[in-house]
């Protein structure tokens, strides 16, 4: 099969010939139509992921596809069904995966880091029980694809970790593919939003998916954003993944209100912990969401109500997939830009 490849950290990928995959006992083979091109490959890629210990490497971990091998111990799925899973692959035999939190599984794998992952014609999803999701038919596989790890961990973060509430005030900071997503599920959750990124296009991209207002980063943003949520927000988002923006989010906090982290912080944050105690703040973390959990976003998604194939604003081909990931070290495109293994994906 043709993959994208990378020898060692910061190395320059490209495509290469390499092995099919065969399924494991108790996975599945699928055959990827989509991958989404995330921020998160970049970090990998960069070095910043501890799961990534063996070269040659193959990035990619939101996709979408076709089964095209099964395992033999694998019941209840076969060649030819539509499937995406999330980005974490979780045992579902520990702790956590027992109680349901299978995206904190204590002995996951991920593709992209750990495994082998998407940006190629075929990827492997260990332990198919338990991470495959089924597509609806009405959903196709760019859209499953663009759910990835960056929609899905927005859905969570906004509806779960976040517990969003109608009328709430939240405030988005960081407009790349996953606060674009946090936007439209705050929106659609029946939030007012307020999106706040470094690029005029992006807040653009905001205001069309449902945030109130866009505000331009600047010098005065604690004093901005607490203006327009009138009084502070209720729910921030670090959708970024900056030292810096985390900080200011949790500043823009009004009495009582709930932080989640969502961007990665490699290098850690100093935070305003001070105000964290005398406003009795919550922090929390979102990491991908459980498969069994997909089915009410999924929904939302087959009636219309969330439209994450809006977000796409960018095709490109698996030969044109290096230099997209080589480029993000010059910042986030705007949007999802999708990778098409096979051709144009859909």
């Amino acid at each position: 099969m043709r993959a994208v490849v990378y020898r060692g950290f910061q190395q320059p990928p490209a495509v290469e010939e390499v092995a099919d995959p065969a399924p494991p006992p108790d996975g599945v083979v699928v055959r990827v139509e989509a991958t989404g091109l995330c921020r998160s490959d970049w970090h990998g890629w960069q070095g910043h992921d501890d799961d990534i210990v063996a070269f040659p490497h193959i990035p990619g971990h939101e996709f979408a596809g076709v089964v095209a091998a099964v395992g033999g111990e694998v019941s209840g799925w076969r060649e030819g069904d539509r499937v995406t899973a999330p980005f974490v692959y979780a045992c579902g035999h520990c702790p956590e995966c027992a109680v349901g939190e299978q995206q904190v599984c204590r002995a996951q794998v991920q593709p992209g880091f750990g495994l082998l992952g998407s940006f190629a014609d075929y990827v492997v999803v260990a332990n198919a029980a338990t991470n495959l999701v089924r597509l609806p038919d009405t959903v196709d596989t760019t859209t499953g694809a663009a759910l990835g790890c960056r929609f899905a961990t927005a859905y969570r973060a906004i509806v779960a970790q976040g517990r969003a509430a109608a009328g709430e005030w939240a405030a988005i900071f960081g407009c790349g593919g996953v606060g674009l997503s946090a936007v439209m599920i705050a929106a659609a959750s029946g939030l007012q939003v307020v999106a706040v990124d470094v690029s005029p296009a992006a807040l653009e991209l905001a205001r069309s998916f449902g945030a109130t207002t866009g505000i331009l980063a600047s010098d005065t943003i604690v004093t901005d954003v607490v203006e327009a949520t009138r009084g502070g927000a209720h729910l921030t988002v670090d959708a970024l993944g900056s030292a810096a923006v985390c900080a200011t989010a949790i500043s823009t906090l009004r009495r009582r209100g709930r932080h989640v982290q969502v961007g990665l912080l490699p290098d850690g944050a100093n935070l305003p912990m001070s105000r964290v105690v005398a406003y009795e703040l919550s922090i929390t973390g979102s990491h991908g969401m459980a498969a069994h959990a997909y089915d009410p976003m999924l929904t939302l998604v087959a009636t219309g109500r969330l439209r994450p194939d809006l977000l796409i604003t960018r095709t490109v081909s698996l030969d044109e997939a290096p230099r997209a990931l080589v480029g993000m070290s010059e910042g986030s495109p705007t949007g999802v830009t999708m990778i098409a293994p096979g051709g144009t994906a859909g």
